[in-house]
């Protein structure tokens, strides 16, 4: 009974979400996905639903975050300055840090990311895309310093990762998304990530069952959205 009751809430607070949301430009907490995959989440096109457990775990996820934060706030030791930071409004992208914080020497920008177990063992350096997200908050906060602090969710053992403003990698990955943006405007599907099957984006992808039908390469949205209305129907 409870477990029908709760499933049940957590799919129709995601529903709630996605009829509210309307995409029109890029978050922080997407850069490095796969280009295909925000082209089609700008078009609206339906997305496979998530599990429930899955949005449960989200959901823990943000309480790691919130646990996390009130032990930073509650010491000496380190200065929060602001937590939940958006970045200056723009039209290309929105986003905010977890926090800014100083150790009275330095500020840097906080960004809390929770994993299980097994990815949290392997992790010997930071991931690439999270690297990414916190290059573009120093970007536009103008910090020269980022930290990246991983949580266990199974057993909150923490890690570490303190690096460098990069503004090469900065400029690249925001004119990446300027070409994104360009495509997703002119009606272009960009083309499949070049490891596709095989890549775990591709495995979890809510979209997979669209992309499977198109093309390798670029595409005419026009064209293909046709294809795309036929899946859809045919799935419901």
């Amino acid at each position: 009974m409870l477990h029908e009751i709760i499933d049940k809430y957590y799919l129709d607070k995601e529903k709630g979400k996605n009829r509210s949301k309307v995409q029109n430009h890029f978050y922080v907490s997407q850069t490095g996905k796969c280009p295909r995959h925000l082209f089609f989440k700008f078009k609206n096109v339906p997305e496979k639903e998530l599990e429930p457990h899955m949005l449960r775990l989200f959901d823990h996820g943000d309480h790691m975050h919130q646990l996390i934060m009130s032990a930073l706030t509650s010491t000496r030791d380190i200065h929060v300055v602001a937590s939940e930071v958006k970045i200056p409004p723009q039209e290309l992208i929105s986003g905010r840090a977890d926090a800014v914080i100083s150790d009275g020497n330095q500020l840097y920008v906080l960004d809390i990311k929770s994993m299980n177990s097994m990815i949290f063992k392997s992790l010997t350096e930071p991931k690439p895309e999270n690297i990414w997200q916190i290059q573009l908050y120093l970007y536009y906060f103008r910090i020269p310093k980022g930290i990246l602090l991983y949580v266990n969710k199974d057993n909150l053992q923490l890690k570490e990762f303190i690096f460098d403003y990069d503004p090469d990698q900065a400029k690249k990955l925001l004119a990446d998304l300027k070409f994104l943006k360009n495509q997703i405007d002119t009606n272009i599907v960009p083309k499949r990530l070049e490891s596709y099957p095989n890549n775990w984006e591709c495995r979890y992808c809510q979209y997979k069952s669209v992309c499977d039908i198109g093309a390798q390469g670029e595409m005419k949205w026009d064209d293909f959205k046709t294809q795309v209305q036929w899946v859809n129907s045919s799935e419901e």
